[in-house]
């Protein structure tokens, strides 16, 4: 699924187009956050694509949900 990664004054967010969801992100699995998951404030946890550590953010990804 497509998501936009931003940062807010609180920190992370996502943001899921096609459900109109976005939830701040208060996990992550690596401190760069691209190559591994990410977790959101509603439970879902997002595996992220490997991208440079220095990408600009807002930035639209194609991510894959994991865990039910």
């Amino acid at each position: 699924m497509k998501i936009m990664i931003r940062r807010t004054d609180k920190g992370l967010s996502a943001y899921v187009p096609k459900k109109d969801l976005e939830q701040p992100i208060v996990a992550l699995e690596k401190d760069s956050l691209w190559g591994g998951w990410v977790k959101l404030k509603n439970g879902w946890t997002l595996e992220l694509p490997d991208m440079p550590a220095e990408t600009r953010l807002p930035v639209t990804v194609e991510a894959r949900r994991i865990g039910e």
